[in-house]
Order: structure tokens, then C-alpha cells, then sequence
């Protein structure tokens, strides 16, 4: 299986369960790795692939139009994405909240979770 990886996607999302979450969407970085099939590459066809740049804007416009209370759930709703929508055989995500608390860069999931 060969895999595609997005590293670090900045975006703005509504998450959390405290006011000052809720008040406003947060940065949230995602990196995703996720399979792809092997003949994408010897047949060099984006159409037997997943095109990368879909995946971002399909990311980034649903996570901006829904409220998620807890990052595992959004990532959860992300991963049902890339393998119902994408039909990705195997997803990695890693979600991160930048600067919510002082003096940690980041807080965050991450969760793998294949077809099979």
C-alpha cells in the first residue's frame, strides 16, 4: 500500500466544551496519512488515486459548517470521511489545539483506524 500524507493543515474549526471555545472557532494543525491504491502510481492516473487537494477543501468546509464538543469526535467524523467518501483503506490523523493552554504548544488526539 503506498500512502499520502498532509502535514500540519491549518484550520478553523468550532470545538470544545468551555465558553471561551465555544466563543470562537480555534487553529486546529491536522496531519493525516492515509492509503492509497498501488496502481495509482504505476499507472500514473490521479483518478486511481486520492487527489490530496479534494481531501483539504472537503476537510476544511465541513469542519468549518459543525460543532464538535471533543476532538476524538471530530477526528472520528473526519476519519468516517476518508474512508466512506474517499474509500481510504487505512487513516492516521493527528488533531491539535495551538496555544489553548499557557505554557503548551499544542494539546491534541491522534487515532488510526482501517477498513478491514
Amino acid at each position: 500500500m503506498d500512502f499520502i500524507f498532509i502535514d500540519d493543515m491549518r484550520v478553523e474549526a468550532h470545538v470544545g466544551i468551555y465558553p471561551r471555545e465555544r466563543a470562537a472557532p480555534q487553529t486546529l494543525e491536522i496531519s493525516l496519512t492515509f492509503g492509497v491504491p498501488d496502481e495509482a502510481a504505476r499507472d500514473d492516473d490521479i483518478a486511481k488515486t486520492i487527489d490530496y487537494a479534494v481531501v483539504i477543501t472537503r476537510v476544511r468546509t465541513e469542519l468549518a459548517a459543525r460543532h464538535f464538543n471533543l476532538l476524538e469526535t471530530l477526528g472520528e467524523y473526519v476519519i468516517g470521511l476518508m474512508l466512506d467518501e474517499f474509500r481510504a483503506p487505512w487513516i492516521k490523523i493527528s488533531i491539535a489545539k495551538v496555544g489553548i493552554a499557557k505554557g503548551v504548544r499544542r494539546v491534541g488526539v491522534q487515532i488510526e483506524r482501517s477498513r478491514a
